[in-house]
């Protein structure tokens, strides 16, 4: 028995050696862009992607990024970028990159390049935190009084126009101007991802609060690029190699669950 347990001890050493010489070969044989800048577009409007909190720039999306490129061997230069011209400016080749939460869509992928997915989300109804008058979508739509707050350009205005229709809409520059119009009363709920739901309602749990289910099924984003660009598989490398080690869960625990503070370790 104890030869065998040795056995078994011994088998598992070699498999932990096995696993780490993995990961730093994987680690050696990403690509080395040699020091490279890498402009990025951002909006810096939308949490938890990315803010600006007391001057400071901060989200998913910079700490990401700056990963990657400590994998990399690159430069990021963050460029605050309005969304609405934002995917076409990528398409032009006026920035290296974009991140900011962007939703892996056949038809803007006829425009840009997107890396391999990061995370994936649902679409919900953001509403003001004492809203008793509906409790999910359906409640929402039956009223026709109730109007619906959203950025235009976004797969969150084209779901609102699908659940409440055109007219019903009020269309905001950023989601951050849409919410603070849901807290003021100008309109009575917001479609926003569950991701960035979770960061308002995690900043702001006296003000604002999701409800009812997921307005439609499970969406990836992802990072855009010129067309052609070499950056997508340098990029996707890197990604690979951050899940592997678990720095991309982490990140994601980071900003989606933790509201940006580091989780405690048990």
């Amino acid at each position: 028995m104890d030869k065998l347990r040795c056995s078994y001890r011994f088998l598992l050493v070699v498999l932990l050696l096995l696993m780490s010489i993995t990961g730093v070969m994987a680690q050696d044989e990403l690509p080395d862009l040699e020091g490279q800048t890498v402009t990025v577009a951002v909006e810096n409007a939308y949490p938890p992607f990315n803010s600006i909190v007391d001057g400071e720039a901060i989200g998913w999306d910079y700490d990401t990024i700056a990963e990657i490129c400590a994998r990399l061997n690159c430069e990021p230069e963050f460029v605050t970028t309005a969304w609405d011209g934002m995917i076409l400016a990528v398409a032009n080749g006026e920035y290296d990159m974009a991140a900011d939460g962007i939703t892996i869509l056949p038809d803007r992928a006829e425009v840009v390049d997107f890396s391999q997915g990061y995370v994936t989300l649902q679409q919900v109804l953001l509403a003001r935190a004492d809203e008793e008058r509906f409790t999910n979508a359906d409640e929402l739509v039956a009223d026709e009084s109730f109007v619906v707050g959203v950025q235009p350009g976004t797969t969150n205005y084209f779901t609102a126009v699908d659940l409440v229709g055109e007219e019903r809409i009020v269309a905001y520059d950023t989601f951050q101007v849409a919410v603070l119009a849901l807290i003021a009363g100008d309109v009575d709920a917001v479609v926003m991802d569950d991701v960035a739901g979770q960061g308002y309602v995690g900043v702001q749990a006296d003000a604002v609060k999701i409800v009812g289910e997921p307005l439609t099924a499970t969406e990836e984003l992802g990072f855009i690029f010129p067309p052609g660009s070499e950056l997508v598989a340098a990029v996707d490398a890197a990604l690979d190699s951050m899940r592997a080690d678990g720095t991309l869960e982490r990140l994601n625990n980071k900003w989606f669950v933790y509201n940006g503070q580091e989780p405690e370790e048990e």
